[in-house]
């Protein structure tokens, strides 16, 4: 069975498959909610000014999905809209339960810090090697930058070429903080943070995951974000 048949499993609890023959095209009323549940969830993710766009993949033709009254398309748990993804669409009135999952790429344009000219290895970045441009910023899980004074005076971890994008992973990494020193932790939750102090249980490497040792004895993993500051996503 082809590769995409195999990521389909996971959602398929009643799925008929056909051994020959095209998949009947069911889902087509399906794909544009599917496509706007895609956008709206990605947007909650967006910096301000920027656009989605969402493209959506095929099923295997050799699929054969029975005939479904109503569709609900749904966003599969612990996954981000963006860059490459999926999202689920069910058949909740019909003869046949069925679920699957269909492969999307979720676009996100926004302005962002591009190379003016070709950067070597090392090169300590100046205001006037950057520029402004339009990009995916979904189009690579390492963050872009969107503000040229994130980048002053940092070193390239690798070489860039004209118009490409500045993220985080072109960049050495900055030791925010020994093991040992006292760090703010901030726990962000669905509108809300709540911030607090302890002891560092290990060097906060810039965006990596770091140990964090409360007065209480409670241990916590967070995120090294800053100077002495660690981020926990709840």
């Amino acid at each position: 069975m082809a590769a995409a048949v195999l990521m389909l499993l996971p959602f398929m609890p009643s799925l008929a498959q056909s051994a020959a023959g095209e998949g009947v095209p069911l889902l087509a009323d399906s794909l544009k909610p599917a496509q706007s549940l895609a956008e709206q969830a990605a947007q909650a993710a967006m910096p301000e000014g920027a656009r989605v766009e969402v493209d959506l993949g095929n099923l295997d033709p050799r699929l054969h999905l029975a005939p479904c009254r109503r569709t609900e398309p749904y966003l599969p748990p612990g996954l981000k809209m963006w860059g490459r993804s999926r999202i689920g669409v069910r058949c909740i009135e019909g003869v046949s339960r069925w679920n699957v999952s269909i492969p999307i790429v979720v676009h996100v344009y926004a302005k962002a810090m591009v190379a003016a000219k070709p950067l070597g290895l090392g090169t300590i970045l100046t205001q006037a090697q950057l520029q402004t441009a339009e990009v995916d910023i979904a189009a690579d899980n390492s963050p872009a930058y969107l503000q040229v004074s994130e980048l002053e005076g940092r070193v390239l971890a690798r070489p860039l070429a004209a118009g490409e994008v500045v993220r985080l992973s072109d960049l050495r990494t900055r030791l925010w903080f020994a093991a040992g020193d006292r760090v703010t932790v901030t726990a962000n939750g669905p509108g809300y943070a709540v911030s607090s102090e302890g002891s560092a249980m290990e060097r906060g490497m810039e965006g990596q995951e770091v140990k964090v040792k409360f007065d209480n004895g409670r241990i916590s993993v967070g995120r090294a974000v800053g100077e002495r500051r660690v981020e926990v996503d709840l």
